[in-house]
């Protein structure tokens, strides 16, 4: 063997030990916390940008989520009811709050002789307020109904309540509004992941749920809405329902039961809770995962997962507001 071929092995190997020996830069990590309601969504759209930025996402509920934003455990919330000012009034390093999608909250049922159920906003009401007990008050098969319902603190059944008290003085000066009230009939079930389990597990059972979570035996009402159409939750529906929210300086806005024929009248958004300061080396990482979620990459992916996908205006403000995450 020559000299110079002993070189080229000799300089090869020793390459591939500095290469083995080099520090690998670590993949920047980032977490969060909060509602279930958008989860899925989340997942896979956070999956999308993890060979840059690995999110860790828990899907712990709205309540919790906010609780540990403001105790800053985390490098994001998230929440289906936009943060209150006296939480956003404990949170030192200052909030960015922007909507991340959209999505309608399907009353949902499991009822095989129970093809298709039209509910009116009355119905609705009377059924978790434990006024409607049986199929045949529904007129739609036979037997008794069991209520679904959550047993933690969420930013779904903020909105759905919010809809219900729209719907009904009874509803509003009862159980009222709120992440958690004090539910008349049901059974509880954390998360929308329980809620789903509930109902799927229990024939002639009736909650509510992100449309994503509508499948296998469960099955989504079509309900009335303010034109007096019954409408199924959909992403058009929901588009056409979201399109009535005017969003105010912090971002925040509701419409819980919109005008349209064609408008699914229990649609929300749901909002990414930020800190404007205090983020130090993690702020470019942060950043980039905010945005990838505003991307039409994620976005995209939305209405197949059961979203909606923000558009327009809406869109174009959450991508501003993803500027002021700062250091």
């Amino acid at each position: 063997m020559t000299f110079t071929k002993k070189a080229l092995i000799l300089s090869g190997c020793s390459l591939a030990a500095a290469a083995l020996a080099a520090p690998v830069l670590a993949q920047a990590t980032i977490s969060g916390a909060g509602a279930t309601f958008p989860a899925p969504f989340y997942q896979r759209a956070f999956a999308g940008i993890a060979s840059k930025v690995r999110v860790n996402y828990q899907s712990v509920g709205s309540g919790a989520g906010v609780r540990q934003f403001v105790a800053g455990s985390v490098d994001f919330g998230a929440s289906d009811e936009p943060i209150k000012s006296s939480e956003a009034a404990k949170v030192s390093r200052g909030v960015v709050q922007f909507p991340a999608v959209g999505g309608t909250i399907a009353v949902a049922y499991n009822k095989s002789d129970c093809p298709r159920l039209n509910l009116t906003q009355k119905q609705a009401v009377d059924i978790f307020l434990g006024r409607i007990t049986t199929w045949e008050q529904l007129k739609c098969g036979k037997g008794r109904i069991t209520v679904a319902h959550r047993s933690d603190g969420s930013g779904t059944t903020f909105a759905f309540t919010n809809s219900l008290a729209a719907f009904s003085p009874a509803w509003r000066n009862g159980p009222g509004v709120g992440k958690a009230v004090k539910w008349p009939v049901g059974v509880g079930g954390k998360g929308n992941e329980g809620v789903a389990g509930v109902i799927q597990n229990t024939p002639g059972a009736i909650g509510y749920l992100n449309q994503a979570y509508v499948k296998g035996k469960i099955k989504a009402a079509a309900l009335q809405n303010k034109a007096g159409k019954f409408v199924m939750p959909t992403e058009a529906s929901g588009a056409a329902a979201l399109n009535n929210i005017k969003l105010d300086a912090n971002l925040a806005g509701e419409e819980p039961n919109p005008a349209g024929a064609a408008s699914y009248p229990i649609s929300t958004l749901t909002w990414i809770l930020a800190y404007q300061r205090g983020n130090g080396a993690k702020t470019p990482a942060i950043r980039q995962a905010m945005l990838y979620l505003l991307s039409p990459a994620a976005q995209n992916q939305a209405s197949g997962l059961g979203y909606v996908p923000l558009r327009g205006t809406i869109l174009n403000q959450a991508r501003a507001a993803v500027a002021k995450i700062g250091q």
